[in-house]
């Protein structure tokens, strides 16, 4: 007999939303297909265990599936067991005015129509109610039976580490999915941390097609540039003789180094800007790299001591604070 979710997770019903995230991020570990290349019984567990994440993370579908309304693909269950059996008599033994056996006078376009909304509410929601009572899919005139459309497999969900220069970039990633094939994945304009990537047609097979694969994006933090909304922010050192002349600098960027023009005279804190070398926004614009400049002074440099003793300075650079 097939494993619920629950058992899939090698849990109980009734285990509570942070359980069942402790359980996935485990068994997610243990059976990724990047550590079992050579197993494809844990590819096969690992699509698995992420379907049934998938659906007991959704609080809606959970309750539907405790409720026994979905099986364990996420498809609704049929109701009455997929059909009235019996089939259609017109022989010698069927009254007159009846329908399919067992369902004798069974008009949905007529007064009971509203006596059984209710019943339709309760299997298909509130829009199947509201056609059950307008005659609808079942006609006006007698029962009519449409069968239901195939459901496609369930989703997948996937969560992608990107390097910073990588989003800043939008280089394609790698990425294994749970069947163990590799694709190129292309992230998009105005990618934010957070952002989730629809991949059609990736997840698990169904009666109805493929499911989806959905990519949730994790920017990973770098070791000194800084996110500013579509803007990167870097703080810059440069020496003392470099603030007081100018100087040409090389500065890194996440797309390579490039050279900074430093003006004479520049102070600590003064920020320069690289025009287009940001994140790219959904309309294609890209923002800026803002460098601010950190004068670095050298520890018992004795010329250095000696120019400063000699020096009369340059006034008063606290005035504007009133001291």
């Amino acid at each position: 007999m097939a494993l619920d979710l629950y058992q899939r997770l090698g849990l109980k019903r009734g285990a509570s939303e942070a359980e069942i995230k402790k359980a996935y991020r485990s068994l997610a570990k243990q059976l990724h297909p990047d550590r079992n290349k050579d197993n494809p019984k844990a590819a096969e567990r690992f699509a698995e265990v992420t379907a049934a994440y998938d659906l007991l993370s959704d609080k809606d579908k959970r309750a539907q599936y405790d409720r026994g309304e979905l099986d364990e693909d996420g498809n609704p269950k049929m109701p009455f067991g997929g059909g009235f059996g019996g089939g259609y008599s017109s022989g010698a033994g069927a009254r007159p005015g009846a329908g399919p056996q067992g369902f004798e006078n069974f008009n949905f376009g007529g007064a009971d129509a509203a006596d059984l909304s209710d019943l339709f509410e309760g299997l298909f929601g509130a829009a199947g109610a509201g056609r059950a009572r307008a005659g609808g899919p079942f006609g006006g005139g007698g029962f009519r039976q449409r069968a239901a459309p195939p459901q496609k497999g369930a989703d997948v969900a996937y969560r992608l580490k990107v390097p910073f220069d990588d989003a800043v970039a939008l280089k394609p990633q790698r990425i294994t999915l749970a069947d163990g094939k590799t694709i190129d994945l292309k992230l998009p304009q105005g990618l934010e941390d957070g952002t989730r990537i629809r991949l059609g047609g990736k997840g698990q097979e169904g009666p109805g097609g493929r499911g989806d694969a959905l990519v949730t994006i994790e920017i990973e933090p770098h070791r000194y540039f800084r996110r500013d909304g579509n803007n990167i922010r870097l703080d810059l050192p440069i020496t003392l003789k470099e603030a007081v002349l100018g100087a040409k600098v090389k500065v890194p960027t996440p797309e390579g180094a490039v050279m900074l023009t430093i003006p004479k005279g520049t102070s600590s804190g003064k920020v320069l800007r690289l025009k287009g070398r940001g994140f790219t926004a959904k309309d294609g614009k890209r923002g800026d790299q803002l460098v601010t400049v950190e004068i670095h002074l050298p520890g018992n440099d004795a010329e250095l001591q000696k120019f400063a003793e000699g020096w009369d300075g340059a006034g008063n650079p606290r005035a504007s604070l009133g001291i």
